[in-house]
C-alpha cells in the first residue's frame, strides 16, 4: 500500500462515516482544538499589538520597542517556549500553548502596523491637519486606512506563523492537528502522519485565502490602486 493510498484509506469516507470522523481523537476535534488554539492567540495578539504599533507609529516614541519586537522573534525557540510554559502551568488549561504562542505573533503585527503608520505620506498627513483634524481623528480617517494593507500583512504572517506552531504544541500532549504528526511518527503510523501534515497545509491555505478575502473588503480601492502603481 502506498502513502497515497494509505492517506486516502486513513481519511475515510468524506461525509462522515469513517473512523477518523468521531470520537475525542477525530479530525473535526483535532481541528476545532487547533483553531480554537490558534484563533485565541491569534486575537489576543492583534489586541496587543495593533494599538501599540499605531501609537508608536503616530507619536514616534518607543521605536526601539519594535525594534527589539523584531529581533526578539527571531530569537525565541518555539519550542522551548511551549515546554517552559508547560512546566510551569502544566496541561490543565490551554494557556501553556496560548501564551507562547502570542508571544511569537505579537511582533510580525507590531513592526507592519508600526511600518504602516510611519510608512503614510508626511504631506497627506500635513493636509489631514491642515484640514483641521486632531491627532486621533488623524490616526483613524486618515493613517490606518493607507497604512491598512501592511496591517494585515502582518496579521497574516501572525497567522501562518500561529498555524504551524500549533502543530508543535502536540509536543507538550495537548490537542490539535499536530497530534497526528507526533503520535503517528510515535507509533510509525506514516498515513496519519501524512494525513495531519495535509490538513495543517490546507488550514494554512484556508488561512491565507481569508486575510485575502479580508483585504479585498476592507482596504480603499484608492488604497489598493496605489499600491498596483508602487
Amino acid at each position: 500500500m502506498t502513502w497515497l493510498s494509505s492517506f486516502v484509506s486513513w481519511l475515510g469516507e468524506f461525509f462522515g462515516s469513517g473512523e477518523n470522523w468521531s470520537g475525542p481523537g477525530s479530525i473535526p476535534v483535532r481541528l476545532l482544538e487547533h483553531l480554537e488554539f490558534s484563533g485565541l492567540a491569534l486575537l489576543l495578539a492583534v489586541l496587543i499589538a495593533v494599538p501599540l504599533g499605531l501609537a508608536i507609529g503616530h507619536t514616534g516614541r518607543g521605536e526601539l520597542l519594535v525594534v527589539v519586537s523584531a529581533n526578539l522573534a527571531r530569537a525565541l525557540p518555539t519550542l522551548g517556549l511551549l515546554v517552559m510554559f508547560v512546566l510551569l502551568l502544566g496541561t490543565a488549561s490551554i494557556w501553556p500553548v496560548i501564551i507562547p504562542l502570542v508571544l511569537l505573533s505579537v511582533p510580525p503585527i507590531l513592526v507592519n502596523t508600526f511600518e504602516g503608520i510611519k510608512g503614510v505620506d508626511p504631506e497627506l498627513r500635513d493636509a489631514a491637519y491642515g484640514m483641521g483634524l486632531r491627532g486621533p481623528q488623524v490616526l483613524g480617517r486618515v493613517l490606518v486606512p493607507v497604512a491598512l494593507p501592511l496591517i494585515l500583512l502582518g496579521c497574516r504572517l501572525s497567522a501562518i506563523q500561529v498555524v504551524a506552531t500549533t502543530t508543535v504544541a502536540a509536543y507538550t500532549g495537548l490537542g490539535g492537528l499536530g497530534r497526528y504528526v507526533i503520535d503517528g511518527f510515535a507509533t510509525k503510523d506514516y498515513a496519519s502522519v501524512v494525513g495531519g501534515s495535509v490538513l495543517i497545509v490546507l488550514f494554512a491555505l484556508v488561512v491565507q485565502v481569508l486575510f485575502a478575502l479580508a483585504q479585498r473588503v476592507t482596504v480603499s480601492p484608492g488604497v489598493s490602486q496605489r499600491l498596483k502603481v508602487r
